[in-house]
């Protein structure tokens, strides 16, 4: 016969209480307390405030648990976890990272607010007309309100910067799969709050909205000619100024409007800046924080441009279901935007996560209509940061698909199509796709495409500071090495010097 165990504490019951639940410490202190509360004793237990102050909600409830005590079962419906996820909580297996759950935790046991330094629901004034912008937290459930405090909030908390290193990729994802889809199911069927501030700062004129404006502009085209490293700080910076207006300023609903628009278009900068440097925690965050901007902005363009990064970095990290979805959802929302550059870009990303998954028909439909919307020219409502979308890129990004399929001398030719039409200011661009084909020539074949494209590759690549092309290159070198070719040890030297002028 196996052991019974006590269903408040889980200690083993004597054989002799066939038919008692509970042990009789349990029994004796059921009295005091039921499933729905925690007495106001618990606070003053040593281990107890310890956990409180290290915010680790794991330990705290096995503490709290213990000394009421509680099942697992009372405390999930008590906190409204599930009790799956309470035992992995407190076995230390997860970890409870949403300052909604958070809060909603704190206040479901009670704790006193002095001994947190969070706001909780219970502590807090109920006047949203004179709530600051600045103390509401960024992230939570994703069916919360879109408002103007959660995006300031989640932009805040993407300038505090990349780790020290460039950590683990799916890993360290904010959002994926069914969360990351919800989340922006959001941002298309939210409603925008008015976005407008009558503070007693300083009112922000047409000629500074046109200033941030253009600032944003400047850094990236300077991304397209040296690359993102140089420029996430200076991003930040730029990110930080606008931040500053959206909290502090005064403004009228038209000018809010604006403000938010730049907030999202730096921010997707920003993100897109963490992203080619490898930092893709950060990217991420970054571009669901744009995503709230553009929400914001009333301007459904901006957000279809966070999706498209978010899209890379998902076909990227190893999740090209993510990107599918994420594109099908920004090409829904900006359906009645005749905009046939925005279109054709989202659709060359769509394919990218087709290509990825071995798809190839849908990858093959979606370019084939991005080619014939990007032959049409330009559009009166085609975005101005969408600049660098032309035949050219679609070339490359079809290249590219290709070359995900297996299909080296087609990925081959459509690559030497692409770099005679790209801007010749696009030398990151430039030097990607050369990298890209040097391994569509080597893997059909093609020792001298190969080697020459490398070649090209490496002398595009010596002035732009990007970790996702030097990623790229350093696979094209692995590549040379398994070659019997006098050239390849040339080669491999050559990328050495390039890389170490890179680093320094």
């Amino acid at each position: 016969m196996s052991n019974r165990r006590c269903e408040r504490c889980g200690c083993v019951l004597s054989r002799y209480n066939s038919d008692d639940t509970v042990c009789s410490p349990c029994g004796r202190a059921a009295p005091e307390i039921g499933p729905t509360a925690v007495p106001s004793r618990v606070w003053g237990d040593a281990q107890v405030r310890s956990a409180l102050a290290d915010l680790d909600f794991g330990e705290l409830s096995k503490r709290l648990r213990g000394i009421v005590p509680l099942r697992q079962e009372d405390m999930a419906e008590l906190t409204g976890l599930s009790q799956g996820y309470l035992s992995r909580l407190e076995a230390g297996r997860t970890k409870l990272t949403h300052v909604d759950r958070i809060v909603e935790f704190l206040d479901a046991i009670g704790a006193p607010a002095e001994l947190v330094s969070l706001p909780l629901r219970s502590a807090a004034t109920n006047n949203p007309q004179q709530e600051p912008l600045r103390s509401l937290q960024p992230y939570g459930d994703v069916d919360q309100p879109w408002t103007a405090g959660r995006m300031v909030a989640a932009l805040k908390d993407a300038m505090r910067g990349e780790p020290a290193v460039c950590l683990g990729r799916r890993r360290f994802l904010v959002l994926s799969g069914t969360a990351l889809s919800a989340f922006i199911h959001q941002w298309g069927i939210a409603d925008a709050e008015p976005l407008e501030r009558a503070l007693n700062g300083a009112k922000v004129p047409p000629v500074l909205v046109k200033h941030l404006h253009g600032t944003t502009n400047t850094l990236r085209t300077m991304d397209a000619s040296a690359g993102s490293g140089p420029l996430a700080d200076m991003a930040r910076g730029h990110l930080r100024v606008v931040v500053s207006a959206l909290e502090n300023a005064k403004y009228d609903e038209a000018t809010g409007r604006q403000l938010a628009g730049i907030a999202a278009d730096t921010a997707t900068q920003l993100g897109w800046f963490h992203f080619d440097a490898g930092h893709h925690d950060a990217a991420q965050r970054t571009l669901l924080a744009a995503l709230r901007a553009a929400h914001a902005s009333g301007d459904p363009r901006y957000g279809a441009g966070a999706l498209s990064y978010l899209a890379i970095q998902s076909y990227s990290v190893g999740n090209p279901r993510d990107a599918v979805a994420v594109m099908q959802a920004a090409r829904d929302k900006v359906r009645g935007v005749r905009s046939p550059a925005l279109e054709a870009m989202l659709l060359t990303r769509q394919a990218r996560g087709h290509a990825k998954l071995g798809e190839s028909q849908p990858c093959l439909r979606a370019l084939g209509r991005a080619t014939e919307l990007a032959e049409q020219g330009s559009a009166e409502q085609d975005p101005g940061w969408l600049y660098w979308m032309n035949t050219g890129e679609v070339l490359g990004q079809t290249a590219s698909c290709h070359l995900e399929l297996g299909e080296y001398r087609r990925a081959a030719d459509y690559f030497q199509q692409a770099n005679d039409s790209l801007n010749p200011a696009d030398v990151r661009t430039r030097a990607l796709f050369a990298s890209r084909a040097a391994s569509a020539h080597l893997l059909s074949g093609d020792r001298d495409g190969g080697f020459a494209a490398a070649d090209s590759a490496l002398t595009l690549a010596a002035g732009v500071q990007s970790a996702r092309l030097t990623e790229h290159l350093e696979k094209v070198v692995s590549e040379v090495k398994t070659l019997s070719d006098p050239r390849a040890a040339e080669l491999v030297e050559r990328s050495k010097y390039v890389m170490t002028a890179k680093e320094s």
